[in-house]
């Protein structure tokens, strides 16, 4: 499914999250002009506020958002505004609990919180379909309004649905996918612990068993169904909105959470992606002490997976103060990274950022969930860096709607992320190699695109990238096992880690050799396989003098075909020292690389060593680790944007003349950037 999009903005625009019901209204108009002053051109409003236009059932009034928007066109403010399905009123879920998401057990989950709902629910369909069609037909024509947002990152809080509507939705899916009972029976497996189903009656959605007990092949389809759900909720609403909004206007959503196909869902329902940015999260969820994931740097991975579902992305959430609730708490950003994330954002391609929120809320669950202002409304060292962000902004619009530029591709498909969810064995390898590849492609600087299997992809898609690496891609169909060889037969390069290929769509294991449908293109197969355990000293391999880790799980490779050759063994005190763990084949004009272990720095670093892809915009700059680097190009023109994500000051070393953007001066040689600072070059040539 090739992604062919131009940018929903015309220019780099900053925004902010705005809650004029949290408000006396006296405020609205100095919020509106002091937000102009520094910048902020666009204000997302009302994701979270169905009792203002729908106080009791059928009763609807637009008295509040009438006077906000008649504000907003006054001053000059555009606006995004938000469906309010994420929180359904309290007289909504009193009259009506069929629309209450469940605990597993069927506990409903009641009002006080939000995306306490479930999108299955006719009534809460229904509900929403008037919600949305009295929002679009009142609100649709304002000109103020410049975009829509449909409900509230998708999938946050849970993504998982018991309630009794959840269970009529699923076996309806199911028959759909299979027809009859005897064909799920076979695709659950069913045989296994006498689970076999004799009436439509007797399927549900996972339910709550003992142990660890829960049939695999049941929960993949039901995480496929939890995606169905997902998209129709949010096509339902698009669909109205279409009727209403005037020409130029756009419809997202904003989030990326797991449980979705989030380039269908982009693909039939929006008009363009947006995310929400909280890299302060990876020190709450990290571990400081160790560089393993990079800690806020490795928001790229994520923005890296926003850019594959929209390259021209937004986000409508940019942290801009200290993160959490009641419940949680992450630190403030330090001087400069305020700016730091924001230009993380730019460089990844987002032509919009909206900061989370403008003024920290003074009562609810998000009290100290802090926005560019404080509780107290003074100035403050955000603002100053709000100021100079839109300097920035301003300095580098020539960017806006360049092409993120990447040689190397890691290849993912939603079969096998929904398995990785299911499968404890596929979910650790992934997590593993996935933060491993981009942790040494990051240090190596060698910039890196998701790339999403469809079955529609194209062979142009794939060849577009120099090396394409599919870490563990365990469920392998014979359409995608073909692309692949095509790709490396006109002269790809492919590297696959262990147990891919070693499922079929269904999530069973195949009885062949693995890599099963690769088995072929790799002439390799598998012998046997160990996980390393917790006890074992780390597993190497030996390779052109080095001694290299092969993480947490080993397959022992054999050489099947006459262009297969070994280039690694693996070495220390183990069963299968001297076995071969890593094997090269020459394919047509292509190369393919069977790697048996889990990926490490180390691993990676060689591989992109041996292909010449480290470093491959070394021609252009000498950058140290500690920064990141993001190549732009729109047509005849490229840009080299720098991050130090480091707290002390870093040098680099220009090697081609550039034009510095917020000064227009020329620069060559050596350049520090102090803490937290980024640059945004225009190479001349």
């Amino acid at each position: 499914m090739e992604i062919k999009q131009k940018s929903t903005w015309e220019k780099v625009e900053l925004g902010t999250c705005y809650y004029p019901e949290h408000w006396d209204k006296s405020l609205w108009e100095p919020d509106l002009l002091r937000m102009l002053e520094h910048g902020i051109t666009t204000v997302r409003i009302a994701e979270f506020a169905w009792n203002l236009t729908e106080p009791e059932e059928g009763v609807y009034t637009f008295d509040f958002f009438d006077e906000f928007l008649d504000l907003a066109e006054r001053v000059g403010m555009k606006v995004i505004f938000g469906t309010p399905t994420a929180t359904p009123p309290a007289w909504l879920t009193e009259k009506y609990p069929e629309v209450l998401n469940a605990r597993r057990d069927g506990v409903l989950y009641r009002h006080g919180t939000r995306r306490h709902y479930n999108y299955n629910s006719k009534k809460y369909q229904e509900l929403s379909a008037k919600i949305v069609e009295q929002l679009g037909a009142h609100y649709g024509k304002r000109p103020c309004i410049v975009g829509w947002q449909i409900d509230n990152e998708f999938n946050c809080e849970t993504q998982q649905f018991y309630s009794e509507s959840d269970t009529i939705a699923f076996r309806e899916f199911l028959q759909e996918r299979y027809g009859s009972l005897e064909e799920l029976n076979r695709a659950w497996g069913a045989v296994f612990w006498n689970q076999s189903y004799t009436d439509w009656a007797q399927v549900y959605v996972p339910r709550t068993t003992y142990g660890d007990g829960t049939n695999p092949h049941q929960w993949l389809d039901y995480i496929r169904f939890v995606s169905e759900s997902t998209i129709r909720f949010c096509k339902l609403q698009s669909d109205i909105l279409r009727k209403y909004i005037k020409p130029g206007d756009f419809i997202t959503t904003n989030g990326m959470f797991g449980s979705v196909d989030n380039h269908r869902l982009t693909r039939d329902c929006l008009d363009v992606y947006t995310y929400d940015s909280y890299p302060n999260f990876a020190y709450v969820w990290g571990d400081p002490k160790h560089n393993n994931t990079l800690l806020d740097r490795k928001w790229s991975r994520h923005l890296m997976e926003v850019r594959s579902v929209c390259p021209h992305f937004g986000i409508m959430e940019q942290q801009a103060g200290a993160g959490g609730s009641v419940g949680m708490d992450a630190p403030a950003p330090k001087p400069g990274q305020m700016m730091l994330w924001a230009m993380q954002s730019i460089a990844h391609g987002a032509d919009y950022v909206s900061f989370f929120r403008w003024r920290t809320a003074t009562f609810g669950t998000e009290i100290y969930w802090h926005g560019l202002l404080d509780y107290d409304n003074l100035p403050n060292r955000k603002m100053d860096e709000l100021k100079k962000l839109h300097a920035r902004v301003e300095a580098i619009q020539e960017i806006a709607g360049s092409d993120y530029v990447a040689p190397l591709g890691l290849l993912k498909d939603y079969d096998n992320v929904f398995d990785s969810q299911v499968d404890a064995w596929h979910g650790k390898l992934v997590s593993a190699s996935e933060t491993e590849l981009f942790v040494a492609a990051q240090l190596s600087h060698t910039p890196m695109d998701t790339v999403y299997l469809y079955e529609g992809t194209s062979l142009e898609e794939l060849k577009k990238y120099r090396v394409l690496v599919l870490p563990h891609g365990e469920i392998m169909t014979e359409s995608k096992a073909r692309l692949l060889e095509n790709y490396v037969r006109q002269g790809g390069c492919l590297i696959v880690g262990a147990r891919t290929g070693q499922k079929d769509i269904d999530g069973h294991c195949v009885m062949a050799p693995v890599p099963g449908l690769l088995a072929s293109l790799t002439q390799s197969s598998v012998k046997e396989f160990t996980w390393i355990g917790p006890g074992d000293d780390p597993v190497p391999m030996e390779w052109n003098g080095r001694s290299l880790e092969t993480g947490l799980f080993n397959e022992v490779l054999t050489a099947a075909g006459e262009d297969a050759k070994v280039l690694a063994r693996y070495n220390g005190d183990i069963w299968y020292t001297g076995e071969p763990a890593l094997i090269e084949t020459k394919v047509g004009d292509g190369k393919v690389f069977h790697f048996g272990g889990t990926f490490t720095r180390g691993t990676v670093s060689a591989l992109l060593d041996y292909l010449g892809m480290a470093e491959p915009f070394g021609e252009l700059a000498q950058i140290p680790a500690e920064c990141e680097i993001a190549v732009r190009r729109k047509g005849e023109k490229e840009y080299l944007i720098v991050l130090n994500y480091g707290k002390k000051p870093q040098e680099i070393f220009l090697k081609q003349p550039m034009v510095d953007l917020d000064n227009r001066c020329d620069v060559e040689g050596t350049v520090v950037l102090g803490s937290y600072e980024t640059k945004v070059y225009r190479i001349k040539g």
